[in-house]
This record gives structure tokens, sequence and C-alpha cells, in this order.
């Protein structure tokens, strides 16, 4: 083990040097493992008739939250004053643990007292496949704290032969409570829990109750209960070796799990039953089983009048294997770019037969702007678009594979852009209370629409006037397409002088900077939902944004708005700068010159937002406590504040930290922990959920992969009461014990998981085999028969200006997913075998 380095922090030791050939062990785990990823994307578009309330006033002020069992991990906007709300809210992250359940609650915004669960939609894991890319209403179900359930018990049963006193024998029963995993939360905290364990007949229920274990989600009871198994007055000692029949059948073993309360009522956690005659073949028992929502009679509720919700949901889970099986489709796939023509490339054929491009799209953008392929395959789609465009007017308005792919390109090396230009003026838009609006159906009482009018004015021009004067940072990928979207629409278009400008504005203005500003929480460029006010002022302030750059570009005499108000409020910048300032700016990010972004020398906004941290010294009394606090970091460094944009209350540069790793739960009994490990003592922060603490830690060891003396060896958990937990070692500044999972190779390009881009693309041609197929029956239709299409459906949908080449482009996709089908079965074979039926990993409980 390598010695600590002079400035790195009691316990932990320094990391090699990265090189080309330590790549395994600098990601910390074995090259031949399987890892298996799990993500969820999708939207929450609407719910409707919702129950009013009884009063006068039967409007209600709803939300809705996203669920991994009872843990919440996303939450939308409030939709005011309506029983049909329409949230609009998509959503996309990483699920970094096993779930049982999906879940959609629809909840009640209430003030003063504790929010109000309307209904909910739930999904089993295994059902999710069911509704992939499909919107679907879904009817909301009662919320029910006795079915709100997560976890598992591992329990073992044991018959005993007992004499009694007076000589006759009979059998004892010995239940053994080992643990529970993955008890929820309450109220944001970890548990109290203890079981109670009864033995439940027709005349009987003997109970008995273990101890409570404090703030553990994760109990270990180890309590072991005995249970006497009555006799028939008929038991005989022939019979002594086992139980009776008519006994075995009727007895069972419930087990209820409960979080103490204290002063108020203990909460209902779940339940297991266990028949006795799990033993009538075996002397003991032993399994891990699934908890269970309690039969309390609530099945006969009404579900039909709580109103229903409009999802759209697509989950994935990818079995990511080692990064040599992927290098014949890799190599077919970065080899699209020069095919000729572009419709008989990997890549494009993948988007021709997914059911949705953008399935496709996400992990080819990443994957070729990964490898510097992105320009040329962007370029020569466009081209493909161009080529059915027949109206200047309408150029790459669609939402056709060019669109998708320069959208998705924007988002993933735009988002510094954005930061730089949009967040100082969003961040005065949201923390203001200026109304601007200028309808005057909605005008509240006392608006004065002149004022809200020059209220509206001040933040679009700020705004405008920061856009067109940004060029210098657009991202040098942007600029590049830009320049290529020019030059072939004044190819397509000669005769139109404007259409060189509106091909980059249809992109930049509409489907970058107008999105970022009316939804600036899902570009990262705000920490929570603004609202209602401030999403009607950004919605205005889009809307101008939008109209301004397509009529700068266009230069159009009148603008294209359907209402009345925006039309007179519009007239206002119908002006000469503005149209020449929108041209400057558009020549100036399709320019080929070679610029340096201004935003280099200022430090990047990466993530902000609260969590809980434990304090750094003691407090008077001597005890270390965890506090609220706003954590932002950048570029340069990570702080925390008592507030969003107060002064920092500490501040460790990004440059000082040599670990980002996970804390295990024992430390403080408190789950979703991370731990920053710097040249100062270890930051110990709690996050507010699985998906929240995943972001976190991902980001930090991505803004600090490249640091020098990055650590190799850590401690999982914390060093209390004189000794690290995990190791026992009573130094303080023993060397860590577990290898660093130092993620990412330090050379990496851009926020990109290779192989996992890969193995979903290798998914997506599975799951569309058929359709490739059809697409292969249709190149060789079209190759033999050159006559008119009589049957049109056949393979009309299918872009194919060149049947050969794509033929052949087909066969060898074929072949590459037919040679990763073999590894992928092995491993499936392998992982069902593995996991024995009443393991932890396979519980025994079908979810209901």
């Amino acid at each position: 083990m390598a010695a600590a380095a002079p400035d790195a922090p009691a316990g932990f030791s320094e990391a090699p040097a990265p090189t080309a050939t330590a790549e395994p062990e600098a990601r910390g785990e074995d090259s031949r493992e399987v890892r298996v990823l799990q993500s969820l994307r999708g939207k929450i578009c609407e719910a409707k008739n919702l129950l009013p309330y009884l009063g006068p006033n039967k409007m209600r002020d709803c939300f809705c939250t996203i669920n991994l069992d009872q843990e919440e991990v996303y939450r939308t906007q409030v939709v005011e004053k309506s029983l049909s709300p329409f949230f609009s809210e998509e959503f996309y992250f990483e699920i970094p643990r096993t779930f049982q359940y999906l879940s959609f609650y629809v909840y009640d915004k209430n003030v003063l007292q504790r929010d109000l669960r309307i209904g909910k939609v739930a999904i089993k894991k295994e059902d999710l496949c069911n509704h992939s890319g499909k919107e679907t209403w879904f009817s909301l179900q009662p919320v029910d704290s006795n079915s709100e359930v997560q976890g598992k018990v591992h329990l073992e049963l044991k018959l005993n032969e007992l004499i009694t006193e007076n000589g006759t024998v009979c059998q004892q029963l010995v239940v053994h409570v080992k643990a529970c995993h993955g008890l929820p939360l309450i109220n944001g905290q970890s548990c109290d829990p203890y079981a109670t364990v009864s033995l439940v007949g027709p005349s009987r229920n003997d109970q008995k109750k273990t101890k409570v274990k404090k703030k553990t989600s994760n109990p270990q009871f180890n309590e072991i209960f005995y249970f006497e198994v009555t006799r028939s007055s008929s038991y005989t000692r022939k019979s002594q070796f086992q139980v009776e029949e008519e006994d075995i059948e009727k007895l069972e073993i419930r087990i209820d799990l409960w979080n103490n309360g204290n002063l108020v009522q203990d909460v209902f956690l779940g339940e297991i039953k266990v028949p006795v005659n799990v033993l009538r073949n075996d002397a003991s028992h032993q399994a891990w089983y699934l908890l269970q929502p309690r039969d309390n009679g609530n099945k006969s509720s009404k579900t039909d009048d709580l109103g229903s919700l409009r999802l759209n949901i697509c989950y994935t889970e990818d079995y990511v294997l080692p990064s040599e099986y992927y290098g014949p489709l890799k190599t077919l796939l970065l080899k699209s770019p020069d095919v000729q023509p572009i419709s008989a490339s990997a890549a494009y054929i993948l988007g021709e037969i997914c059911r949705d491009k953008n399935d496709a799209v996400l992990p080819l953008v990443r994957l070729l702007l990964h490898h510097d392929k992105l320009v040329p395959f962007a370029t020569a789609v466009a081209e493909l678009d161009l080529k059915e465009t027949q109206d200047a007017n309408t150029i790459f308005r669609g939402n056709s594979l060019a669109t998708r792919c320069l959208d998705e390109m924007m988002k993933i090396v735009g988002g510094h852009y954005l930061k730089v230009t949009l967040k100082p003026i969003l961040d005065e838009i949201c923390e203001s209370s200026k109304s601007c609006e200028i309808d005057p159906i909605k005008l509240k009482e006392g608006d004065n629409v002149e004022n809200n009018k020059e209220n509206l004015r001040y933040y679009v021009d700020k705004l405008f006037s920061t856009i067109v004067k940004s060029s210098m940072s657009c991202p040098t990928v942007m600029c590049d397409i830009f320049y290529s979207l020019r030059q072939m629409a004044t190819q397509r278009f000669p005769n139109d002088p404007h259409v060189q400008y509106s091909a980059v504005s249809s992109f930049v203005f509409l489907r970058f900077f107008a999105v970022a500003v009316v939804s600036p929480h899902t570009f990262h460029l705000r920490p929570h939902h603004p609202d209602p006010q401030t999403i009607r002022t950004l919605t205005l302030i889009s809307k101008t944004i939008q109209t301004l750059g397509s009529w700068g570009s266009l230069s159009k005499s009148k603008s294209s708005f359907k209402e009345t108000f925006m039309c007179e409020f519009f007239k206002m910048f119908q002006e000469e700068g503005y149209i020449m300032a929108v041209k400057k700016f558009l020549d100036e990010i399709s320019s080929t010159e070679t610029k340096e972004s201004s935003g280099t020398s200022e430090p990047v906004h990466l993530k902000e937002g609260e969590m809980y941290k434990r304090a750094q010294g003691r407090t008077r009394i001597g005890k270390k406590n965890f506090k609220k606090r706003w954590f932002c970091l950048t570029s340069r460094e990570l702080t925390y504040h008592k507030q969003p944009g107060k002064d920092a209350i500490y501040t460790i540069p990004v440059k000082n930290i040599l670990a980002v790793e996970k804390l295990e739960e024992s430390s403080f009994n408190k789950k979703n922990m991370f731990q920053v490990i710097h040249t100062e003592k270890p930051l110990y922060v709690q996050a507010n959920n699985c998906v929240e603490a995943n972001e976190w830690i991902d980001v930090l060891c991505r803004v600090s992969r490249c640091n020098q003396n990055r650590l190799s060896c850590y401690h999982p958990s914390a060093y209390l009461n004189g000794n690290w937990l995990c190791c026992l070692e009573t130094s303080e500044n023993a060397l860590g014990c577990k290898p660093c999972t130092a993620g990412v190779p330090a050379d990496i390009q851009i926020d990109i998981d290779e192989d996992r881009e890969i193995e979903r693309i290798y998914s997506l041609f599975t799951l569309s085999f058929l359709k490739l197929q059809k697409m292969e029956e249709a190149c060789g239709t079209i190759a033999v028969y050159q006559g008119p299409q009589k049957e049109p459906d056949d393979y009309s949908n299918f872009v194919i200006e060149d049947s050969v080449t794509t033929f052949k482009t087909i066969q060898q996709i074929k072949s590459v997913i037919e040679k990763l089908d073999e590894p992928h079965e092995k491993y499936r074979k392998k992982r069902s075998s593995s996991a024995k039926y009443g393991s932890k990993e396979n519980p025994i409980g079908k979810i209901f």
C-alpha cells in the first residue's frame, strides 16, 4: 500500500498516478464484472377529475411526487386552484438501488398542516416495461398508511422436542428474527423499528415483541422467541417427531414491523405471514421475506372517484459487459458519418427502426460526441432533412433524427454556456416579485398593465442583450454544426437571403435559449421550480425572445403572435437595431474562426441544493450534530451556506478533494450519506434521497478526477469513540481499509460512460430486431423489383436511398448483435441460477 501523501488527511492513502494501463484499478472494480445500471425518464403530464373540496372553494393546489418505494426522489411544481392540474414536467435520473414499486403521488398543498395525499399510481418494477414509451392514463388509487410498505425480513423457524415436567412430549416452535433491510424513512429520518412476533391459529394469538432499534433502516434484531405448539388429546409418543397435519394447516407465524412513535402513535411498516407447515419436511426453515401490506379490508374501497394521472414512463435496466465485448458494434457505429449515403449507416438505421427516436438519440449523440464524430454525422442527416424541405420558412422545424440529435447535443455541451449567459438574469427574475402580466384577462386586482409592461420589457431587453453578446462563450461543437447548417441552407435555397440565419436561429433561439428560459429547473439553472407567477413571467419572456430571434433572422415586418396583447407588446421591439443584433450574433456563432470562451476564467456552477452536513467542530456541549445547509459546487470549489445567496460558511477548493465515497449507514444511522475527503477532516453529508446522493457523488468525482494525490484507499465508515467503525483501527491516522471507487478515467472527454451507451444501443437493436428484419426485406424487394410499389406499407416508412449498401449494413448489425447475445444470455442464466429463492437478493413474497 502506498504511503500517505504529506497533505493527505489522516487515515487515507494516496492513489498512484493514473496511467493508460491502470484503468481497471482506477475504476476500483474487476474488469470482467457485469454492471447492472438502471435509469428512469419520462413525463408527468397532467391529472384530471380530482376530488373537490366539500366547502365553497372546491379547487386544490396540487403537486406530484415520484417515489422509489417510500422514498421521494422527485417533486413537481405546485399547480394552484385546479382539479385538473397540468404539470407537463419531464424527468430523468439514474436509479442507484433496488426497488419494488415506482409510485406517483398526487398531493394537495397545505401551508399550515401536512400536505394531503389525494391518491397514487403504484407500478411494480416488473410491470414497468408494459408502459415504456407510452402516454397512459392511470386511475388514482387510495393511499392507505397500512399499504405503504417496503423492505424485507430475515427469519428462521425450527421445531424442537420438549419433555414437560409430567413426562409428556410437546413440540416447541423457535422463531429467530434475525434482521430487516431497507425499511422506509419516517419524516425524512431512519426509523426506530421493532417487531411483534405472533403465533396465530383458530383459537390462539400468542404475541411477543423485540427490542426497539434506534435510528436505522437495517436493524439487526437477532432475537429468539419460543412458542409451544398445542397438541390434541389424542397425541402419543409415537408421533413425537412429527407435527400433526391438522395443527400444521391451522398455524402461522406473523411478523409485524413497527416504527416506535415514542409520544405519538406507532407507524405500521409491513408484515409477513409464514405458515408453520413450511417445516413439514424440514427441521428448520430460513429465508428472507418481502414485507407486505396489511390486509385490513380496504380492497373494496372505491377507486374510480379519485381522478386519474397521465404519465409517460421509460424504465431501462442495462447489463453492461466489459469493454472488449463492444468493440465490433462500436466500430460499426463510429463508421456511420463516413457511410454514403448516410441513410445506409448503422446510426441512421437505429433511428429508423426505434419506435421512439428519442430512445436512440441520447446514446448515439453521447457516443459520437465522445469520439468527435457528431459534427459530420449531424451535418449529413441535416442535409437529408433539407432535401425533403420545400419551404424555407419551415426549415428544421420538425422532429426528425437531425433536429433531435442537435437538441440533445446542445443540452450536453451547452450547459456551461447557459449558466454563463442566462443564470444571473434568471436568478434576478426568480428572486424578485415584479409582476409582468400583460394579458388583460389574467391581471390581478390592483395591477397596472403599463407598469407590468415596463417590467417585462426590462427583462426581455436585459436577456436579449446578454444573449446577442454571448457568442464568445458558445461551445465550438455548436459553432461547427451551425456553420454547416448555414452553408447547406444557402445551397438548398440560393434565392432566399434570410435562410442562412433562420437555419441557425431555429436551433439556438427556438430550441435552446427559449426552452431554457421557460424551464430553468430542467437545465439546472435554478435549484427549484419557480412559483406560478414567475413561471408566467418566464413564459412571456421566452415567447418574446423566441420571436425576436426568428423575426430578426427572417426580417419579417410583423410578429407571429396569436394573442393581441403580445402583438401590441412586440411592437416595442420592431426596430432595425434588434434585427441587426440578431444577425450579428448568428454570424458570430456560425463562424469557423477560432475563438476562446469568455467563460473559461469564471467558475462554472455545476450543482447546488439543500443537504445536511455533520458539524466539523464540536458544539458547546461537546456533541457533533447535523445541520441543514445550502451546498454549491462550481468548477473551482465546494461551499456550503446557511441559506442560498448568503456568504459561504465553509469552502473546499476542488483541487483539494482527494476522494468522494459513500458512507456506511451504520456510522450515524442515517441513509444516503457520503463523504468528501480532502486535505483537512472528511466532510460528512446526508442527501435528501438516494438519487440526489448518487448525483452529488458523481459530479464531485468528475470535477476532481484529475486532482493530484487522489487516494487509493479510504474508510467506508466514520471515526467515532476512539476507533474507525469499519476496521476498528484505534488510530485516527490509520490508512484506509477499502479501495476507492475512483470512477471514470482522468482522460474522459465528456460526461459519458461509453460502454453503457453502446449497451443501450445494443438493447435498442435487440428490441427492434423484427423491424430491422423488415427493413432488410424491404432492401431486397427494392433491389429485385424496380417497378411501382404495390404494397407501400411494406417499406415506404423506411428511408432507403441505396438498398444494396443499406442491406450490407443491416447484415453487419445482425452479425454483431448475435455475437453480443451470447455473453448476455450466459450472464442472464448465471444471474437467475445464483440467487436462490428466499435469499436476500431474491426474497420470498409476491408483490400484489
